[in-house]
């Protein structure tokens, strides 16, 4: 397993597909994963320290595991199979939780649990940005910066199921 972080969440056009790039701390390669609207306000919330008047699903689920006494030690994207990734939730005692990995990562960064890619993957859909691509990843840091988390449509309801 590789350690990654998170680079950030953006929305890729024309289809206004938010994607959630994470990047290997040891290594070169970038994981880009396509997520939810929902799921990319949350992480974007949680990165720009934004509060929302009502807590998110994932801030009660960060709840839920601090009251029932467990700790998130860390989370897990482990596979592709059809074309969708699997990602798990680690917790003490061997007890591991399977999870959509933009739910995963959203809890990981309320929680500062590291998160993981299995080599095997990161072999098969990493991608490495060449050193003259470089100020591309910076100008996506930089929009990263800029934007806000309302600009994923995320509303103040309660997220669906």
């Amino acid at each position: 397993m590789q350690e990654l972080r998170v680079v950030g969440v953006r929305v890729e056009l024309p289809g206004n597909q938010p994607i959630l790039l994470l990047k290997e701390t040891q290594g070169e390669r970038y994981l880009p994963i396509w997520i939810g609207a929902v799921e990319a306000a949350a992480i974007a919330f949680e990165q720009q320290g934004v509060r929302p008047a009502r807590p998110m699903t994932h801030d009660l689920l960060r709840e839920v595991v601090r009251t029932l006494g467990a700790t998130l030690e860390a989370v897990n994207i482990t596979e592709m199979r059809d074309g969708i990734y699997i990602a798990e939730l680690v917790f003490g005692d061997d007890r591991v939780v399977s999870a959509r990995p933009s739910d995963a990562v959203a809890l990981a960064v309320r929680t500062g649990a590291p998160i993981y890619g299995a080599e095997d993957l990161l072999d098969e859909v990493g991608i490495e940005i060449p050193d003259e691509q470089e100020d591309e990843v910076e100008k996506f840091r930089e929009f990263l910066d800029q934007i806000s988390p309302e600009d994923f449509g995320a509303g103040s309801g309660s997220g669906g199921a």
